[in-house]
């Protein structure tokens, strides 16, 4: 089947650098393009001054259109927050939500975005609310798929239900490729040897891992709840059981901070990316530590990377680089690490 991927970069990537006022968004931008990306992903609350009103401008947007020109880019994805808590005394109403979700798909538009990010803790109905004037605006929804969930799961049935229901074309996923970590990222395990962490305490949450995914994660549930779904979902793979191992090994706080991060990585069958092909519209290429030598030791890039040519996949695979807030004591070069990602993906989608 035919294919056509192409690569952006979330300048989510480069926050180190932005916050440290080595690069600014033009700045950002002109990264992107050295590595060779044609795609660029937007958080314009990280990275828009005076958000949301600069974008309103006529002046902004004509500054950000001659940036995309200069660098030869094009807008993949615009990643929105639903801010459903600005209140200390109550959560948004739902249509006040929904307003707000509406803000953004304009915004989007506004700024040339064809897909729009929303998280897992957006509810259900303020995402059907918004799917009329998503198409008015000919903006999709894509709700980010962020470990512990994942597709082909009892978490993904009720939005897959929902998109059958109202025969909409315009709400799909965003699968994170942190759902297809084969191994806890090596930059998590160094940061809790630097912590004060033990070898033997290390090696039986790395086993643990390496058991859920040998036998197969059990994967979490829909809940409104989320924190009820995802202790839930820990408990289910064996969380109890390996903190006790822990506990009786004499394990400390470092110990169990890398024990409880083993559960913001999951692992799920590339299959599943072939299965709902139909409803990705941006896939964040998520990524924590690219070696020399182009290999990710906990993300199966070139494995999911098949399952994406293999489905026909027609969109982004934009980089994100989540390892540099593991390193922050000992140094940051996210410009580096993306730009050796990017290769990695080009190897993996031209070969």
């Amino acid at each position: 089947m035919s294919c056509d991927i192409k690569r952006s970069i979330s300048l989510y990537s480069y926050q180190d650098e932005y916050y440290d006022g080595k690069l600014d968004l033009e700045g950002c931008l002109r990264e992107v393009a050295k590595t060779g990306a044609t795609g660029v992903e937007l958080l314009p609350e990280q990275m828009v001054k005076r958000f949301p009103v600069s974008v309103e401008s006529e002046e902004f947007r004509k500054q950000w259109f001659g940036w995309l020109e200069k660098y030869h880019l094009e807008p993949s994805c615009y990643d929105a927050f639903l801010e459903n808590r600005i209140f200390d005394n109550r959560t948004l109403s739902l249509g006040e939500q929904i307003k707000m979700m509406k803000r953004d798909i304009r915004l989007a538009s506004l700024l040339g975005f064809p897909v729009l990010r929303t998280l897992v803790s957006t509810p259900m109905d303020v995402i059907e609310g918004s799917l009329d004037y998503a198409k008015e605006m000919n903006v999709k929804i894509g709700l980010e798929v962020h470990a512990p969930f994942s597709l082909n799961s009892g978490w993904a049935d009720g939005y897959m239900e929902m998109i059958k229901r109202t025969g909409t074309k315009h709400f799909g996923f965003i699968p994170d490729l942190g759902i297809f970590c084969k191994n806890i990222p090596d930059v998590v395990r160094d940061k809790a040897r630097r912590m004060g962490a033990s070898e033997k305490c290390l090696k039986i949450v790395d086993d643990a891992y390496a058991k859920r995914v040998e036998k197969g994660f059990v994967k979490i549930k829909y809940d409104l709840n989320l924190g009820k779904a995802n202790m839930e979902y820990r408990l289910a793979n064996g969380m109890q059981e390996m903190m006790d191992a822990i506990e009786e090994a004499g394990g400390n706080e470092a110990d169990r901070w890398y024990a409880n991060m083993s559960f913001t990585y999951s692992w799920s069958d590339p299959q599943d990316i072939i299965d709902n092909i139909d409803y990705i519209y941006h896939t964040h290429a998520k990524f924590y530590n690219m070696h020399e030598d182009y290999v990710e030791t906990s993300v199966a890039i070139p494995e999911v990377v098949e399952a994406f040519k293999k489905a026909g996949y027609k969109g982004f695979l934009s980089s994100e680089y989540e390892g540099g807030e593991h390193l922050r004591d000992v140094g940051v070069d996210s410009i580096e690490q993306v730009r050796r990602n990017q290769e990695a993906l080009r190897r993996a989608i031209e070969e």
